[in-house]
């Protein structure tokens, strides 16, 4: 098995950056994930309420700080669209905390659930992409590890999905029946929620090398997509 893809999202909700290589840390690929939306009474917006989220893109500018659209996060034509799409007293706020997850630091996939599934990964919203793996293999790898190089990963459990992988990550049309398969095929989970043990750089085309044996499991943190 191998990684064929990875991906970060610096905002987010937010369509993310695919990536060559990066630096693996406890809360999960850096950068991922460090700022987020919030309404005017300080709870956290997501695509699920508010989709147009998705047609915006974020990367990770050179001094660490996000791009979204290729300017600025704090700008004040980014945050006229955010008050645009979510409501008058709608912004951006930069957290890196480990609450800012949706369940753990890593989001990851593999290649035969991908095939199962049908449709384009990106819905997925997945860290990782793992190739080589055969069916529906990973459904059986909660409670085991991953080796990639230097790093090793926990796999606590499968993803419950939302209502986000109904959206073209292109266009954004809606179709519910892609996320109603995933409860009809797949018990409604589908790719495997990840811990980091131990850190390190991955890139592309790294080995990963499965390791059975229970993993320390990791409380999760429940937020929105």
């Amino acid at each position: 098995m191998k990684v064929i893809d990875m991906w970060r999202y610096p905002v987010k909700t937010m369509a993310g950056e695919q990536l060559e290589s990066a630096r693996v840390g406890r809360l999960g690929i850096e950068g991922d994930r460090i700022v987020h939306a919030e309404n005017i009474r300080h709870r956290v917006i997501t695509a699920r309420t508010h989709p147009r989220f998705l047609g915006h893109k974020a990367v990770l500018g050179p001094e660490c700080e996000p791009l979204v659209d290729g300017r600025p996060w704090n700008s004040p034509e980014v945050a006229a669209e955010v008050a645009d799409i979510a409501g008058p007293g709608a912004k951006l706020v930069r957290y890196d905390g480990p609450e800012r997850f949706d369940v753990l630091p890593l989001l990851i996939a593999t290649d035969g659930a991908i095939a199962a599934f049908g449709h384009d990964h990106r819905r997925l919203r997945p860290n990782l992409v793992i190739g080589g793996v055969e069916g529906m293999a990973e459904r059986e790898w909660p409670g085991s590890r991953l080796r990639i190089g230097k790093t090793l990963i926990g796999v606590q459990d499968l993803r419950l999905r939302c209502n986000i992988t109904a959206f073209d990550p292109d266009t954004l049309v809606e179709d519910i029946e892609i996320t109603q398969s995933i409860y009809e095929r797949f018990g409604g989970k589908l790719a495997l929620n990840c811990f980091v043990i131990e850190g390190g750089e991955i890139a592309v085309g790294d080995e990963v090398r499965l390791v059975r044996g229970r993993a320390c499991a990791k409380a999760t943190v429940e937020m929105p997509q």
